[in-house]
């Protein structure tokens, strides 16, 4: 502050005030002492801002999900892994909580703001109909949805960034090489229907099957879960005329899809291809390797962090759209023996 003050030729008050953008000073001086704290890399510090009373130096993060299902998916691990890592950079704690359902997920958020218990929330699972973006503009809350809001949800909403993906993108890409590599008869075995980016993926497969002319190309809904994967995949390859290639929403599907082939007396990928749309350690531990989208949990949690840690430090809500995944394909993933 001291710096600051000298440098701009200001009082140490004057610097307090424009940078904690109090009334008290002329925008002229705010403006030039806010210039010179960007020369000199100035950040307010978060832990000195709970002291004063001005914040609470924590932010919030809720999943609404089945905790059981939790323990099974590496994505929110890795998720959580990339957000820890630049909350700590920035002496900010994480309040983390796990709950049933979006109306739980609301009455958490009203709480957090009443208790004043949270600066600034993540938000994760945007739905196809999602009332929590309205909520924390109501409630004045920072917050960084990790993907892309509802196509309905037109916003604006002015504390509120966006991380997001390409997931129609993704899913035609997946669909073009294997359409590229013979595949006719492709089913995606998708995540819970409630969830945006499950709404855009099945969107996108049908709009390439149409294209592309795959009269059978269709996307099953589940939660997720290596059990419903497995069900689902017994389902489908039980068929009179069974799917080449098969698309799973995670690698705990695709794993439990793959050994649910082989007990089935179908060899990956000769009868059958699989593609997962997470890379993890367990695509690369099953037999043969699981070709899958490379996207990076751990990236999208450091990305989400800085964008939340941005909007407290003052900066404008922004939409980020992250790079298209590369597709690496492994063992599991083949020209189709037959057309279809």
């Amino acid at each position: 502050m001291k710096d600051i003050a000298q440098r701009a030729g200001v009082s140490e008050s004057a610097v307090s005030f424009a940078l904690n953008g109090r009334p008290g000073v002329s925008e002229l001086t705010r403006d030039r002492v806010r210039r010179v704290a960007e020369q000199l890399g100035w950040r307010p510090s978060t832990a000195a801002r709970a002291l004063s009373g001005e914040g609470s130096a924590t932010v919030g993060l809720v999943l609404a999900r089945p905790a059981a299902h939790l323990g099974v998916d590496s994505f929110f691990l890795q998720l959580i892994s990339g957000i820890q890592e630049v909350l700590a950079e920035r002496q900010l704690g994480l309040l983390f909580q796990v709950v049933e359902d979006v109306a739980a997920e609301c009455a958490v958020y009203r709480r957090w703001w009443a208790e004043h218990r949270v600066d600034g929330v993540l938000v994760v699972d945007p739905r196809t109909d999602d009332p929590r973006a309205a909520l924390l503009d109501e409630l004045g809350l920072h917050a960084v949805v990790i993907g892309t809001l509802p196509g309905q949800d037109t916003g604006p909403h002015p504390g509120l960034s966006q991380i997001r993906a390409d997931d129609a993108g993704a899913m035609a890409a997946v669909v073009g090489r294997l359409y590229e590599l013979g595949h006719r008869r492709i089913v995606h075995i998708a995540g819970l229907s409630t969830l945006a980016h499950t709404d855009r993926r099945i969107e996108s497969l049908r709009t390439e099957a149409d294209r592309r002319g795959l009269a059978e190309a269709h996307s099953v809904t589940t939660d997720y879960s290596d059990i419903e994967g497995a069900a689902v995949t017994r389902r489908v390859l039980e068929r009179p005329v069974r799917p080449t290639a098969l698309i799973y929403d995670n690698d705990v599907m695709a794993a439990a899809g793959s050994a649910v082939a082989t007990g089935l007396g179908l060899t990956v990928p000769d009868d059958v291809s699989v593609v997962s749309w997470e890379d993890s350690a367990l695509c690369r531990l099953t037999a043969p390797w699981l070709t899958a989208l490379s996207r990076d949990p751990v990236a999208f949690g450091r990305l989400a962090a800085r964008e939340l840690t941005a909007l407290l430090d003052g900066g404008p809500a922004r939409t980020v759209q992250v790079p298209l995944p590369r597709l690496i394909e492994r063992g599991s993933t083949a020209a189709a023996l037959v057309d279809g």
